[in-house]
């Protein structure tokens, strides 16, 4: 396994968090717009289960082997520098 130096592997429950709140400042404004003009109804779960896929998908993004893996095929998604693998 590689050795990762970023933020995001040293502490990927900060990353999470980091993300949480990127995404309830980003929707707070919009987030009724968006969700009428998609024809559903406005309201608290819509939000919550965004927020939470979000905060999931960074978790995720923050294991080490999903960062390796990211490192090798997708590297302008991966946290830090790019490395030659």
């Amino acid at each position: 396994m590689s050795k990762h130096a970023s933020t995001q592997a040293a502490h990927p429950w900060r990353a999470t968090v980091r993300t949480i709140f990127a995404a309830v400042v980003a929707l707070a404004a919009t987030w009724v717009v968006i969700v009428e003009a998609i024809g559903l109804d406005p309201g608290i779960p819509w939000v919550a289960t965004s927020i939470a896929v979000m905060g999931a998908i960074t978790r995720v993004m923050a294991v080490p082997g999903v960062i390796t893996w990211l490192e090798r095929f997708l590297p302008w998604l991966a946290p830090g520098e790019p490395t030659d693998v």
